[in-house]
């Protein structure tokens, strides 16, 4: 059994406890445990939101008051792209902008059950995957980086900067960092850390990785890091 944070945000209240049950019944069904807030607005979403980083799962409705559920979607992507985006809405007018982002479904209301049952099914699969996150605080706010994009770590003085879609530099060790990441990564030297799991190829002066970004390989350490991609994979 998991545990899930599951926001629904709906600015209606009768929508809001429909599909509150039906959540409720999905986790007794499929063996979960969902813990469900209610929010009755954008806005009250984002100011809880603050203070909690921490909810898995997002149902969102588009059309709200003040602020529409895809310009909510959109700053919550500014620092966040793990939590499982599932819009409700009563219009299909929307769906293009789902894409911007990153909407696990779209689902029309009346919500039908077997049909929410499955995409939670779906978002429970991808969040077990994905689920290890990384929470750095950097430039006054914090940032959740999923461990799995993650393609290395390193540190100039007393700064580590941490490469994923975007770099994020923190005034933390690298010891430090170590110990919040997984077997996936492997320290080379003293000076950087890196995904296993995202390299491409290894050279002896040089580590490439997936996206093209590469890091210097310190003398001695060609055959180390061999020999751990073999181990790992």
């Amino acid at each position: 059994m998991s545990d899930y944070k599951i926001a629904i945000c709906d600015d209606t209240e009768t929508d809001r406890n429909y599909i509150k049950d039906l959540v409720t019944r999905w986790g007794h069904i499929s063996k979960q445990q969902a813990d469900i807030h209610l929010f009755s607005s954008a806005e009250e979403f984002l100011f809880e939101y603050e203070e909690d980083k921490g909810y898995q799962i997002l149902l969102l409705d588009i059309e709200m008051g003040r602020m529409d559920g895809v310009t909510m979607a959109k700053k919550l992507r500014e620092t966040n792209d793990s939590t499982q985006i599932i819009f409700v809405t009563g219009y299909s007018d929307y769906i293009a902008e789902g894409y911007e982002v990153s909407a696990l479904h779209y689902l029309m209301k009346p919500v039908n059950e077997d049909k929410l049952f499955r995409v939670l099914d779906r978002a429970a699969k991808k969040l077990s995957k994905d689920e290890k996150m990384l929470m750095l605080e950097s430039g006054g706010e914090t940032n959740m980086v999923p461990i799995y994009k993650i393609s290395y770590v390193d540190v100039r003085g007393n700064y580590t900067t941490i490469h994923a879609d975007k770099e994020i530099t923190v005034k933390k060790t690298l010891g430090d960092i170590e110990k919040e990441l997984d077997e996936r990564f492997f320290r080379v030297g003293r000076s950087s850390l890196v995904n296993l799991s995202c390299i491409s190829r290894v050279t002896k002066t040089d580590i490439f990785f997936n996206n093209g970004e590469s890091v210097p390989l310190p003398r001695g350490s060609y055959e180390k890091v061999n020999r751990a991609i073999i181990d790992f994979g």
